[in-house]
């Protein structure tokens, strides 16, 4: 199955939690399945839907890296946007499915080894602009457990790398960062 594929089957999975959200969250719910029809759509539009060389916009796969046990998240300080920030980023061609991109995303942005992805496939999606060429991406956010005793290590892309408690996040981060803890927090 090509990554193309995958992104297909993982939105149209994805419909079965957006419309339990409905029922259970209101606005945020319809927000989710809207937004879930505006990527399969992008995706009927676009073969390279997936490619940061898409100008119309691309998906992006996330993973906010939690800590259940101690009650914590690991943001990254992001090197460019200067903001706190879940770890993720561009699909890559090896990569075999969403759920991939995301876990080798958070793996080499937070140098955890031994992440794991939380069963049940993304968390939420969101939507955001970005400068041109590319317009906006297309995020698919997920949520990886982090193993007992992670220890962190700053990449590249990171000014820095910190665990935040649960209740300091939105203190630091924008929006989409609280509203996927939220949703992780209830999916745990």
């Amino acid at each position: 199955m090509s990554l193309h594929d995958d992104a297909v089957l993982v939105l149209e999975e994805f419909e079965g939690r957006a419309v339990e959200a409905d029922l259970a969250d209101g606005a945020e719910g319809a927000g989710q399945q809207a937004l879930r029809k505006v990527y399969l759509d992008h995706l009927a539009a676009h073969a390279d839907g997936l490619w940061k060389a898409c100008g119309a916009g691309h998906l992006t796969a996330s993973a906010l890296v939690i800590d259940p046990a101690r009650g914590r998240v690991l943001l990254t300080l992001h090197r460019k946007l200067r903001m706190w920030l879940q770890m993720g980023g561009h699909c890559e061609p090896g990569d075999r499915s969403l759920a991939d991109a995301a876990l080798r995303e958070a793996t080499e942005e937070s140098g955890v080894s031994g992440l794991t992805l939380l069963p049940g496939g993304p968390v939420r999606l969101d939507r955001h602009a970005i400068p041109a060429p590319c317009h906006w991406h297309l995020d698919v956010q997920y949520a990886v457990l982090a193993p007992p005793g992670a220890v962190q290590t700053i990449s590249d892309e990171s000014l820095d790398l910190r665990w935040f408690r649960y209740d300091e996040v939105a203190g630091v981060a924008d929006a989409s960062v609280v509203n996927l803890l939220e949703a992780t927090r209830a999916r745990l």
